[in-house]
């Protein structure tokens, strides 16, 4: 049986530094390369066969991923977080992370994160792509109102961004003089164009054949619509990743963390680690859920009793988790399962 290699890699944007290590510990290569496809391609020619490598997660990992996976034996991605507790030291440069990355993954201590598939990272790009979007549109919003203010100009804050009350104010308000109406009308015109962006990237997203079944199933569950619908299945991958319910709501954000020692447990708000995007649609989620749902109505008002509004939505979003997991995993509608929980009671 072939010794496996074991390769380290700490990744910049404009250089790789790597480690080469056999199952002893012996360094068989180290050095830095340019972070492009066509170095990486000549480095593995010079490399020892078979061989395993490892990376911390950074917004270069995924090509970087991609393009070794078809030539390693494995290639593991490493938590940062979890990485740097493991492998903290007083002096810290790209050659010594590349070793200390080596030696964790060779001794299997490597905290290894979930890679989604590449198609679905593909559309996950796209989705978040869209958010940015959104944010934009926001903040367009708010500077046309921030415009209008500042000019002293009066409007109806309902009716501000709909298209023939906006024309007309520009044309029959007489408080908007020359210099402001330019700016208001490119606000507009960007506005118009961002929107008309972001709806046809949802229209692709909603029509793709790798969603389109799992996003209809997913979208029977009450207070679950496209977006909440995309934003899981992409953000969440494959649902096979979570072995219980429990994880799945701390991976979206919705439970505290918890620092016990001795006889003191201390519980703190809602972790600040998590899935930001999946914490945000589904607490947004959790607000609309109580009005198409009688019992996540219930659930609300009994939550609600015991503390506040907030506690009430948070305690809403885990089911709508729960929900989500068990529907994503038997791939069927939320109604036909109640039908037929409630035919076999």
């Amino acid at each position: 049986m072939e010794s496996m290699y074991y390769i380290g890699l700490d990744v910049h944007k404009k250089t790789i530094s790597y480690c080469v290590k056999d199952v002893s510990g012996r360094i068989h290569g180290e050095g830095k390369i340019p972070a492009t496809r066509f170095d990486l391609d000549l480095w593995m020619k010079t490399l020892p066969r078979p061989w395993t490598v490892a990376m911390e997660a950074t917004i270069f990992t995924g090509w970087i991923y991609d393009h070794l996976r078809p030539h390693a034996g494995a290639v593991k991605v490493a938590h940062p977080l979890m990485l740097r507790a493991i492998a903290a030291a007083k002096k810290k440069n790209d050659r010594i992370d590349a070793k200390k990355i080596t030696d964790v993954l060779r001794c299997d201590f490597l905290p290894e994160c979930y890679m989604a598939p590449t198609a679905i990272r593909e559309r996950r790009r796209t989705l978040r792509y869209r958010n940015l979007l959104v944010r934009q549109t926001v903040q367009l919003k708010n500077r046309i109102s921030g415009l209008l203010m500042e000019a002293g100009v009066s409007y109806n804050k309902q009716k501000l961004h709909k298209v023939g009350y906006f024309r007309e104010l520009l044309k029959t308000n007489p408080d908007i003089d020359e210099s402001l109406r330019p700016l208001l009308q490119l606000c507009r015109e960007t506005l118009v164009g961002l929107q008309k962006t972001e709806s046809a990237l949802i229209r692709s997203l909603a029509r793709d054949r790798l969603l389109v079944e799992r996003v209809e199933h997913l979208m029977t569950i009450p207070a679950v619509g496209p977006i909440t619908a995309l934003t899981w299945a992409l953000e969440v991958g494959e649902v096979s990743r979570f072995s219980s319910i429990k994880k799945a709501i701390s991976y979206c954000g919705l439970c505290g963390d918890e620092q016990s020692s001795g006889e003191h447990v201390k519980r703190t708000p809602i972790s600040k680690q998590r899935n930001k995007h999946l914490q945000w649609v589904l607490v947004e989620a959790a607000h609309m859920a109580p009005r198409l749902s009688p019992e996540l109505a219930l659930l609300y008002d009994r939550e609600k009793q015991k503390g506040n509004a907030n506690r009430a939505t948070l305690a809403v979003a885990r089911k709508l988790v729960a929900y989500l997991v068990a529907i994503d995993r038997s791939q069927r509608d939320f109604l036909l399962v109640e039908k037929e929980n409630q035919a076999a009671a």
